[in-house]
């Protein structure tokens, strides 16, 4: 796949994911279009990883790309579903990081990494807290999904510096800050003004944190090529 249609790939991926921050964003259903841009914004990202990245980072995009359709629509069933996508793909995520950590090397255990490290293990912690309690019957799906998201926070922290670390970090920070905010606006928060807010909130830190993921696993694949 040429430089050009790879850089198309790139706007219309970033065009979609605009269009449907600023038009469905905040809806309580965004409907069948309103899925179909939010599954394209992120299915495009995938088909710019399946051209030339890490396939594990294009596998795991695919799946956001199919939680994305799941979570737009309405029922617990579809919930599940989305949940379970997104928990694959977080799983795909770990697998390509610690493979590419392992071919390239461990990172050793600096005091930031020592730090983020405890960050986000205190977080998973704190939602059998503020959210467990909060989730009903869905409680163990749940907490699976927190399980899994803290697994791909920890296995970015294992590549060492340099490539594509830098937007590969931000990236899962990012991803993993959509998750906190979308738990808080389905389980914690019950006036619909700030739900709404936290929908607009979560968008972009969802989509960005993906964009990035993608960036960086090009990044390192392109050190790798070097």
């Amino acid at each position: 796949m040429g430089a050009t249609v790879i850089s198309t790939l790139w706007i219309a991926a970033a065009a979609a994911a605009l269009a449907y921050w600023a038009g469905f964003a905040a809806k309580e259903a965004p409907g069948q279009a309103g899925a179909a841009v939010k599954t394209a914004s992120t299915g495009l990202l995938a088909l710019i990883l399946w051209a030339g990245g890490p396939w594990p980072v294009a596998l795991g995009l695919a799946l956001g790309a199919a939680g994305d359709w799941f979570l737009a629509q309405r029922g617990e069933r579809a919930f599940l579903a989305g949940m379970a996508a997104f928990a694959a793909g977080h799983l795909a995520y770990v697998f390509g990081f610690l493979t590419r950590a392992a071919e390239i090397g461990f990172a050793g255990a600096d005091p930031v990494r020592l730090v983020l490290a405890a960050l986000l293990l205190g977080l998973v912690a704190s939602t059998e807290i503020w959210l467990a309690p909060r989730t009903g019957a869905l409680r163990w799906p749940v907490r699976l999904y927190v399980l899994v998201i803290g697994a791909m926070g920890l296995s970015l922290l294992a590549l060492p510096h340099g490539g594509g670390s830098g937007p590969l970090w931000l990236g899962g920070a990012l991803f993993i800050l959509s998750d906190l905010l979308l738990a808080l606006r389905l389980f914690v928060v019950q006036a619909r003004g700030r739900q709404v807010a936290l929908s607009l909130m979560l968008w972009p830190a969802y989509w960005g944190g993906q964009a990035l993921i993608a960036w960086g696993a090009l990044l390192f694949r392109a050190g790798a090529a070097g």
